[in-house]
């Protein structure tokens, strides 16, 4: 499922910049790398799911000249096929032996591959993986390094061949079906995603990823005139207008996409987005937000959803894009609604906390100082060799940024252009803050009461660490 890799890699990428344990980042990029091949359509969207079922072959693939061997039943050229559990991705011990040769045993090890199969016993009621290996991470490099007497490089540039034989090799098979619809919430987890990646990794590629998606959302998926965002896509835009998860998920993905491009024009569709999802699902009088926007003739009665399950409630993450709206806008009706929010919840919060953690994430955001990083400088492409210089000293600050884990913090740009403007029209701070000495400057501050701001990357990180 889609929501499950965004959330996943999330998740991943959050422990790899609170530990610099570099096994999390490579699960984090996995992940993203799997979704960009496999699950992204050509316009930027990515799909829904693939299935967990694909086809297998049950019988060899006889010759035209010798239908006499075919069993009955069988048409002249090819078996049929029947779909299995996990046959796309699971693999027997010959297979992985034929195919990496004297590489076989450190990869087997690595990955705990058995002749009989690695499925725990009682694990496989239906008993599709007999004899099948699932691949899984049952010893760590440094583990078969020292199994193999071999260095941790050794082994780790060993099984990454290995990684793309195989891969190579599983791209033949009959692919599991892929539900290719595109739907706005869980296209918003991805794209969150997406920009987290881009600057915790520092990588391009990942940046472009999301703003694929953002664009294929605001074109194929959102309505200017009405101001509406549609649920879904395939081939063509549904007539279905969007849930509070589609909103609220969305917003969060362009939150985060803004911090990542420090584009203003993603700030400006998440706060247009905002005041709709606000006018059609919010409760005025209890707070919090329904799921439905009322207009539904079927449904008889607006709920709430109070569950923090496979996907976040839109209340949880609507919550929290409200307390970061409200710290890029300055504007405490936003903070105020969020707290409402919150407090519509409390019961929930206060007899089961655990249904709800997400929510408990906008509680922890509400009850703490609100800090802002500033970078005062430019990231445009560079003009001529003075711009050059001072667009790597931008870099430099924000990579020293990204290198730390900083909840509850939103992250902006002053760059004396169209997105400063933007901030500074609510906002005086930002409208004051620039180059220190013709270079670029960091501002850290809480409730925009700003330090002094530094030029150098190690007196930011002191600042926040």
């Amino acid at each position: 499922m889609l929501y499950d890799q965004a959330q996943l890699a999330v998740a991943y990428l959050d422990a790899f910049q609170i530990t610099q344990d570099r096994q999390y980042e490579s699960v984090a990029r996995d992940i993203l790398d799997y979704v960009a091949r496999d699950m992204t359509a050509k316009d930027g969207g990515f799909f829904s799911a693939e299935d967990a079922d694909s086809p297998v072959p049950v019988a060899a693939v006889y010759d035209r000249r010798d239908e006499s061997a075919q069993p009955p039943g069988v048409g002249a050229h090819r078996a049929p096929l029947q779909k299995s559990e996990g046959a796309f991705y699971t693999w027997t011990q010959k297979e992985i032996d034929s195919a990496l040769g004297d590489a076989a045993e450190i990869f087997d090890f690595r990955y705990g591959v058995q002749p009989h199969g690695n499925a725990p016993e009682g694990s496989d009621p239906q008993g599709e993986f007999r004899g099948k290996n699932i691949l899984i991470e049952r010893h760590t490099i440094a583990e078969t390094a020292k199994q193999f007497k071999k260095s941790d490089d050794e082994v780790r540039q060993l099984v990454a061949r290995s990684r793309e034989k195989l891969l190579s090799i599983r791209a033949k098979r009959p692919r599991p079906h892929l539900d290719d619809k595109i739907i706005a919430a869980w296209n918003g987890l991805m794209i969150s995603a997406y920009a987290r990646a881009a600057q915790v990794l520092d990588e391009p590629r990942y940046l472009e990823s999301a703003t694929r998606a953002a664009r294929f959302l605001r074109t194929k998926l959102y309505e200017e005139k009405s101001k509406l965002l549609y649920r879904n896509y395939r081939e063509n835009r549904s007539d279905i207008e969007g849930f509070a998860d589609d909103y609220a998920f969305v917003v969060q993905g362009l939150l985060d996409l803004y911090e990542a491009s420090f584009n203003i024009e993603w700030l400006k569709f998440a706060v247009e987005l905002q005041e709709t999802q606000d006018r059609l699902f919010f409760d005025e009088k209890n707070g919090g937000y329904f799921s439905t926007s009322g207009k539904e003739s079927n449904v008889p009665l607006r709920m709430k959803d109070d569950n923090d399950s496979a996907e976040p409630a839109a209340s949880s993450i609507a919550a929290l894009n409200l307390l970061r709206l409200a710290q890029f806008r300055d504007d405490k009706q936003l903070a105020d609604r969020a707290k409402k929010t919150i407090d519509a919840f409390g019961p929930t919060l206060s007899h089961f906390a655990s249904a709800m953690p997400q929510m408990l994430v906008a509680l922890d955001y509400s009850l703490s100082k609100p800090r802002q990083i500033v970078i005062a400088g430019n990231i445009d492409p560079p003009q001529d060799g003075f711009a050059v210089a001072n667009n790597a000293q931008t870099k430099v600050l924000l990579r020293e940024v990204h290198r730390h884990f900083l909840p509850n913090t939103i992250l902006m740009l002053a760059d004396s252009g169209e997105g400063q403007k933007y901030l500074g029209e609510k906002n005086e701070a930002i409208r004051a803050m620039s180059m220190v000495d013709g270079k670029r400057a960091a501002y850290v501050c809480e409730n925009f009461t700003c330090k002094a701001p530094v030029t150098d990357a190690k007196q930011l990180g002191e600042l926040l660490r």
